[in-house]
């Protein structure tokens, strides 16, 4: 199946969604399917990354929650622009703090979040040379993550599955989508100064 060449799907308002998960999981080859198949841009998170911040994930430096900051407004920025029209981003988006960002700039945003097994990232990840994400974080990435909370609108799919089959299965098990409103006022991720961050995305 072509998802470019199926119909939209019927939805109540434009769907503005966050595919989310840990390096390795696919968020940019199903964010960019759900947006051809929704008929809504698609944005890779990785494109509004500095780089600063690209440089240090090469080397094997995780970035820190002032790295993430800027970094998360921009992708809030751009969810804010489409919530109009509809769209969808790929983003790590592995602490709810992080998710927290971005619905203070798009209240309306949900989330897709592609869980798994570890040994299936770690696999994909070693089969992607290149890519300024080394395998050596991907155990910290499962660390780090924070499952979506009961109150947070969103779906979860395991990412061992074709593109197309999680597709249809967002399509079938898509939630409502909460109201417009207006954004919130920007929320801080960073911790308290004398707790120790875990920055690694």
């Amino acid at each position: 199946m072509d998802p470019a060449q199926d119909p939209p799907y019927p939805v109540s308002v434009v769907p503005l969604l966050v595919v989310m998960g840990v390096t390795g999981s696919g968020k940019t080859t199903v964010g960019a399917a759900l947006g051809r198949r929704l008929r809504v841009p698609f944005a890779d998170a990785d494109d509004f990354h500095s780089e600063t911040s690209i440089a240090k994930m090469s080397a094997g430096i995780p970035l820190d929650d002032d790295d993430r900051l800027p970094w998360l407004r921009a992708i809030g920025a751009w969810l804010a622009e489409h919530t109009a029209t509809g769209g969808v981003v790929s983003c790590s988006a592995l602490k709810r703090g992080y998710r927290d960002v971005l619905r203070s700039a798009a209240p309306s945003a949900s989330f897709v979040h592609l869980d798994g097994d570890i040994e299936v990232v770690r696999r994909r990840v070693a089969d992607r040379p290149g890519h300024f994400m080394p395998a050596s974080l991907v155990a910290s990435q499962f660390e780090t993550l924070e499952p979506l909370q009961p109150d947070e609108h969103g779906t979860v799919l395991d990412f061992d599955r074709p593109v197309d089959e999680l597709v249809e299965a967002y399509l079938a098990a898509a939630p409502p989508h909460p109201a417009r409103s207006r954004p919130a006022p920007p929320i801080d991720p960073r911790p308290d100064p004398e707790t120790p961050a875990d920055p690694r995305e």
